[in-house]
């Protein structure tokens, strides 16, 4: 079995034994279920031991599935998913210890279920098939919308509905455009194939491509969330429980922008190019709405939810401004906002489990009864502002940079966000951390504990390597971004990395 095998059906094989154990002590659940996903972390770290970084796929596995319908069994990863991988396996862990004493009923459903959303996660990221990025695309919608329902607040069952709703219809356009893709292909072909390499030799006409580009970007935009299809984004957040929440905003929003640069931009590069200055206008609204709304939330993790919708129009616009620099700003984004949208909602649940409120009129003055944990607070804020030195300020520098040779328009609209992300994050950091003690329940609260710093501080260390040396990271995306820049048509290349790295290290270590 190979590498990538590995990764996708051990936790699911994990799961099923759990499934078939009767009578499991939750404590022997928790242990197996941590094992698992802490040895899941460390066979994907291996990937970057013989990874070339040549720009095309690597670790390829090929084998027969159903052979008459034209599916088979195609794995691969490049430059693009390379990191995207590694991020769903670094947190896996992470979010799961950060649940160890908040789940505390029907404790090994919970881990069942989140063993399967590991395996979908993960076979998302790396299938070549189509039919087989659908089967996996859908099946973390069951995991986590269940996560959601049963483990959730006291809304949970909306929330979990609205989720269902969101993406379902989504996802049930694209099934149908993929369905209208490979009959279409077979035609030109002369064989039945959901093989990403042969639908991407299939050149279909302009208003065709538009129909299809509009049914996968619907399924991708919603997960994204793009605006204006964010709107259960929030309610989910607020409802799942801490871990639900880190893996929800680490992860599976991160599978619709991938979706957009592995399979809707390259298979369809005609309506990527008619459609990009849309995307882009809805991205810089996101960036700026999500933000404008961000600043009036009085609860802490609707703030941060909300957050989310505005960096991730960063990493939209940058996919959207077809040139290297924006590019691989786009992808590192993803990957920055992974590590701090994670790491804000585990804080967040850390805070919630003491006091049982996540409003922020609650608080005040806690950097003095958990200097720690404000301590933690502030580092993974700083990231999430992209201050210089952190891994958010990488991406954003890329994507800004890439989008002024797109529009001075879109990039300097793009730069107030930064400015409003500072804004309200900062605002909630001092009414929350500094001041007087407003409330006589803030003067008992303990500080962090063991667990819960082996949760944060691994997340900490990482915003900082990828903002102090993002050069390894990037060196490794440019040959796949140039392979893919290459299939939309753009041959005009302007290097990213080289002297470019040097830039941002410079910039990341020196300050404004």
């Amino acid at each position: 079995m190979g590498i990538l095998s590995q990764l996708i059906f051990l936790p699911a094989i994990t799961a099923l034994v759990l499934l078939l154990i009767p009578r499991l002590p939750e404590k022997l659940s928790r242990l197996i279920t941590f094992a698992v996903t802490v040895v899941v972390f460390f066979i994907s770290v291996q990937l970057l031991g013989d990874f070339a970084g040549t720009g095309a796929f690597e670790y390829e596995e090929r084998a027969s599935w159903l052979p008459s319908l034209g599916i088979s069994y195609h794995l691969g990863i490049d430059g693009i998913s390379l990191f995207l991988v590694l991020m769903t396996t670094f947190l896996s862990p992470l979010a799961y210890l950060s649940a160890w004493k908040s789940i505390n009923k029907r404790v090994k459903e919970f881990s069942i279920l989140y063993l399967l959303l590991q395996t979908g996660m993960i076979g998302a990221f790396v299938s070549l098939d189509l039919f087989l990025f659908y089967f996996f695309w859908e099946l973390m919608l069951v995991p986590m919308v269940f996560i959601i329902g049963v483990w959730g607040g006291a809304r949970r069952i909306y929330a979990a509905m609205k989720f269902v709703l969101y993406t379902i219809v989504g996802s049930l356009l694209m099934l149908v455009a993929l369905l209208f893709l490979v009959r279409y292909a077979a035609g030109v072909n002369g064989y039945v194939s959901f093989d990403f390499e042969d639908l991407l030799r299939v050149s279909i006409p302009a208003r065709g491509q538009m129909l299809l580009f509009l049914a996968f970007g619907l399924a991708f935009a919603v997960k994204v969330p793009l605006f204006p299809f964010h709107t259960w984004l929030p309610d989910a957040h607020v409802e799942a429980p801490t871990a639900g929440s880190a893996i929800l905003a680490g992860v599976l929003l991160k599978l619709g922008t991938y979706g957009f640069i592995r399979f809707a931009m390259p298979l369809f590069p005609d309506a990527a190019h008619a459609m990009a200055p849309v995307i882009a206008i809805l991205a810089l609204i996101g960036i700026v709405y999500a933000a404008l709304v961000a600043m009036v939330q009085q609860d802490i993790k609707k703030l941060v939810a909300y957050s989310s919708v505005s960096h991730l129009g960063y990493v939209m616009l940058g996919l959207f401004v077809f040139n290297m620099t924006g590019t691989v700003g786009g992808i590192f984004g993803m990957v920055s906002h992974g590590l701090t949208s994670a790491g804000l909602f585990l804080l967040v649940g850390v805070i919630y489990e003491r006091r049982h409120t996540r409003e922020i009129s609650e608080y005040g003055g806690i950097a003095r009864t958990m200097p720690v944990f404000a301590t933690m607070f502030f580092l993974v804020t700083l990231g999430s502002i992209a201050l210089p030195g952190t891994s958010g300020f990488v991406g954003e520098f890329l994507v800004l940079v890439g989008a002024f040779r797109f529009s001075p328009l879109y990039a300097t609209i793009a730069a107030t966000g930064v400015v409003f992300g500072a804004v309200y994050m900062l605002w909630m950091v001092r009414r929350v951390f500094f001041g007087p003690v407003t409330k006589e329940a803030n003067r008992k609260i303990p500080d962090m504990n063991l667990r819960e710093l082996a949760v944060i501080i691994p997340i900490v260390i990482g915003i900082i390597v990828m903002g102090v040396k993002p050069a390894p990271i990037l060196d490794r995306m440019e040959s796949a971004v140039s392979v893919h820049l290459e299939r939309m048509g753009i041959t005009e290349i302007v290097e990213a990395g080289g002297a470019d790295h040097s830039t941002v290290e410079h910039a990341s270590t020196e300050g404004d």
